[in-house]
């Protein structure tokens, strides 16, 4: 990459890649070169959704898991 300045994560090194999802122009420490994304994108990539977080557990009629 051609571009020169400082990493908008961590605004101290300069910059080495630029994130495919957001565009972001990051330093090497903050670029995913397995997946080409930063590691804020890539962080939010492997975060489970709702649907993923639940487990099937199997409970009988009238009991229920509570999270507080």
């Amino acid at each position: 990459m051609s571009v020169s300045g400082l990493c908008e994560i961590c605004e101290a090194a300069t910059i080495e890649d630029q994130c495919d999802r957001c565009g972001r122009l990051v330093c090497e420490d903050h670029y995913d070169r397995e997946t080409g994304l930063c590691t804020d994108c890539a962080a939010e990539a492997r975060r489970p959704t709702d649907d993923e977080q639940k487990d099937d557990r199997d409970y009988p009629d009238g009991v229920d898991e509570y999270e507080f």
